[in-house]
């Protein structure tokens, strides 16, 4: 698959992060604080593809499933998700504390968890695309947060609507080839 395809899936996973971060963003954060939490974001999007990678090895060595359909599962799943989440009402966002922060990297990483259990059909090179990822979602996650307090709530849930939708769209892609 080539960079341009795999920047197009970074940005649809970043798509979750961007969305919350334009919702945290609305709150009086520090710059230290918006840099720390885009830091987070970042770093679980490269560890998480990683392990979701390593746990899929084990997984393809004791079931015989085709890796293409495993991919759109992972990518309908995910997209249906984000589709299905950003429909939810929102509540009202406090400030956030360290802890708060590392579970909210953790919960807008997972997609990336799951997309790493078929990275293997997406490139060879775990490395670049984990790190694509990581850097994609640290930007959008910096983004969303210094846009937070500009943007309404509206063009978050398209953003979330948008990366499920292309997501899914992957998917269809991965199993036609």
């Amino acid at each position: 698959m080539n960079i341009i395809l795999i920047f197009i899936i970074a940005v649809s996973l970043s798509m979750d992060a961007f969305s919350l971060s334009l919702a945290y963003g609305t709150i009086s954060m520090s710059k230290k604080e918006i840099r720390l939490l885009s830091i987070i974001v970042g770093i679980y999007h490269f560890f998480m593809p990683i392990l979701g990678m390593l746990i899929g090895k084990f997984i393809f060595n004791i079931m015989h499933i085709s890796g293409d359909l495993i991919v759109l599962i992972i990518f309908s799943f995910i997209g249906i998700n984000m589709v299905i989440e950003s429909l939810k009402k929102e509540e009202k966002v406090k400030k956030m504390k360290l802890g708060e922060m590392i579970l909210f990297g953790l919960a807008v990483s997972i997609d990336s968890f799951s997309l790493g259990i078929g990275i293997n059909n997406i490139s060879d090179n775990f490395i670049m695309c984990s790190s694509i990822f990581s850097i994609t979602s640290f930007m959008f996650t910096y983004i969303g947060l210094k846009l937070g307090n500009k943007l309404n709530q509206l063009i978050g849930k398209i953003a979330t609507i948008v990366g499920g939708v292309v997501l899914m769209l992957f998917g269809i892609i991965c199993i036609i080839k």
